[in-house]
């Protein structure tokens, strides 16, 4: 396939996905605490990144926006299958709770799926990035950095160099 095909092809699939994050405002409306089913969360959003199972019978269903999206929303069902909460968990909160020595695991469990996993092989770090908008509107990057791929070393925020409004110059 010609390059120019494959790269208006990733070009719309980038589009494609930044489209669907920009409709969840208008899902995220139509559910209802308590009166939403697994069911009609699925019919909105579609099959989840990810299913975790909680304590005292709730279920998180993960919707990943990562790589183009900047948000990446948990949302919670009680027991009886009915919507608990809906979470946007790319906050500096959240951020801020993710600490030296915490395994990558209970990361991955916080935050969802990163946006993106680059090994350095020299310096023996492994770089898990998420997109995230800081407030009010400015793209940025929350790193999480492992050597082992399994414990957290340290974490790090920085502006996202791969956002469009950031590659004008470039």
């Amino acid at each position: 396939m010609p390059l120019i095909f494959r790269a208006l092809g990733l070009t719309a699939a980038v589009l494609g996905l930044a489209a669907l994050a920009g409709c969840d405002p208008q899902r995220i409306s139509e559910l209802q605490p308590g009166v939403s089913t697994e069911a009609d969360v699925r019919d909105r959003f579609g099959a989840p990144e990810n299913v975790w199972d909680e304590s005292g019978g709730v279920r998180t269903l993960e919707y990943n926006r990562q790589p183009a999206g900047q948000v990446n929303y948990m949302i919670a069902l009680g027991p009886d299958g009915k919507l608990v909460e809906v979470r946007q968990v790319l906050t500096a909160e959240n951020f801020a709770r993710i600490t030296p020595g915490m395994e990558l695991a209970e990361v991955r469990r916080r935050l969802g799926k990163p946006a993106k996993i680059t090994p350095y092989r020299l310096s023996g770090e492994t770089h898990h990035d998420w997109r995230f908008a800081q407030p009010p509107n400015t793209p940025m990057v929350f790193t999480v950095v492992t050597t082992d791929g399994r414990t957290v070393q340290r974490t790090q925020t920085g502006p996202d160099m791969d956002a469009p409004e950031n590659k004008g110059g470039r």
